[in-house]
């Protein structure tokens, strides 16, 4: 019966929660923009306290992995190493877009075969996204894609595919295949990280506290203002 603490900064959600043995015990979770440096720890700190549970009683620490925002993600998976080093407990990474895919099969309620294809904003027409079926097991590898008419067109002539994310807000009005649907409103929470980390728990699937990075897909591009350029 693992008692996990789950982490999710990779987009502009920032969400922790604790689970046992699968079932949420305690969560919090915003939608503030660019508060996670300010938040996340004060979350997590919230919820021992609340939940009267201890540090040393986690059995492992799970945080989703990417891809996302550069900084969120480094933000989440920094806490996340150093609660996993100093407890001396497992170090768990969760696939961001398989999270958000198995919440909108948990909003759809639904058994028919459909794809769902998460996607999170890369900036103007770019996402990143992977397709996964109603299994919520992965039917491509991710990427980072321009959305433009012809995207996901074969699939669309095969398959139903519910498209989510604060990615797929700016492709509705290009991606009109009558097999295509939009999920309004839903993000990656670390609610939807739960049986994943649970099941990594039990398989034994953990990462190297030192040397784990979050998977960022594209490397980050740090810009420089202009009016610094000479000064």
């Amino acid at each position: 019966m693992p008692l996990i603490l789950n982490i999710e900064t990779s987009t502009s959600v920032c969400s922790v929660c604790i689970a046992e043995n699968g079932k949420k015990l305690i969560g919090k979770e915003t939608r503030e923009q660019n508060a996670h440096s300010k938040i996340l720890t004060v979350f997590i700190d919230d919820i021992f306290r609340e939940s009267e549970i201890k540090v040393k009683e986690i059995n492992a620490v799970a945080v989703s992995k990417g891809p996302g925002s550069y900084t969120g993600l480094r933000i989440g998976v920094s806490a996340a190493k150093g609660i996993a080093y100093g407890a001396g407990i497992p170090l768990i990474s969760v696939s961001t877009l398989q999270n958000m895919a198995f919440g909108a099969k948990q909003f759809l309620d639904t058994s028919e075969k459909v794809l769902f294809a998460p996607m999170i904003d890369a900036r103007r027409m770019e996402v990143y996204s992977q397709l996964f079926d109603d299994k919520i097991k992965p039917v491509n590898n991710i990427t980072a894609k321009i959305i433009d008419e012809e995207s996901f067109k074969c699939e669309l002539e095969k398959n139903k595919i519910y498209f989510f994310g604060d990615g797929a807000e700016k492709c509705k009005n290009v991606i009109t295949h009558k097999n295509a649907e939009f999920i309004n409103d839903l993000h990656p929470s670390s609610d939807f990280m739960i049986p994943f980390s649970e099941q990594a728990f039990n398989n034994g699937s953990f990462e190297d506290v030192a040397y784990f990075e979050p998977f960022y897909l594209k490397n980050f591009l740090a810009t420089v203002p202009k009016k610094n350029i000479y000064g």
